[in-house]
């Protein structure tokens, strides 16, 4: 795995976007404390204030979230939503999502976050047909990327955003042998090769692509 970003510079990126306040950087560092083997999922400041500016920029009301781990994203997610926003956030673990619902009642977004334990597959097809979702971020198991894209592309409304984390997986879609590799090599020629959207991948962090989809 390759560091994309040189550690001086990262420091430095840190230095120069918006700080996380006293509920992010509690968050996180909870998440350290109590899953160290896991705490690479979560996602890092800076990505968190993208997250927080995109939903912001294209006048989001009605978001999903795959993949919520302890809640960091959910929380930049739900503060880019107005009052009346609404965040479907899925995730399989009771555990992990009991750190997040505590989060979120503590930053004041508990009212906007619905969180739904179940696989997130099920919960996408659930959802109305209709073109209705502004925005979704999806950070899951790899191996499901392509079935969340198929699932949520034709949800999201015209000139909605989709965001997709790791698409670079630490340099290894330049030589993929692993399973989850193989997938984001998958949905990656997917996306750019998909006639109802637009794309541009960003080498923030793991590497993020932001989806249009096109009216």
């Amino acid at each position: 795995m390759t560091d994309i970003i040189d550690p001086g510079i990262s420091d430095y990126l840190l230095a120069h976007c918006t700080p996380a306040d006293d509920v992010l950087r509690d968050l996180a560092a909870e998440t350290r404390a109590a899953f160290p083997e896991d705490a690479g999922m979560q996602i890092s400041q800076d990505e968190g204030e993208l997250l927080t500016m995109l939903v912001r920029l294209c006048g989001a009301t009605s978001a999903v979230e795959v993949g919520v781990f302890t809640g960091y994203s959910a929380v930049c997610i739900a503060r880019g939503l107005p009052k009346d926003g609404h965040l479907l956030a899925c995730d399989v673990s009771e555990e992990w999502t009991a750190v997040a619902r505590r989060y979120w009642e503590r930053a004041g977004l508990d009212d906007r976050i619905e969180l739904r334990i179940a696989p997130a597959i099920e919960t996408l097809r659930a959802l109305p047909a209709a073109p209705a979702i502004d925005f979704a971020f999806v950070d899951a198991d790899k191996i499901g990327y392509r079935d969340y894209y198929a699932e949520l592309v034709p949800r999201v409304r015209a000139g909605g955003l989709l965001v997709f984390d790791n698409v670079l997986r630490g340099g290894a879609v330049l030589a993929p042998k692993h399973p989850a590799d193989l997938a984001i090599c998958e949905i990656n020629d997917i996306i750019v090769a998909d006639e109802r959207v637009e794309s541009v991948m960003l080498p923030v962090r793991d590497g993020v692509t932001l989806v249009r989809k096109l009216p």
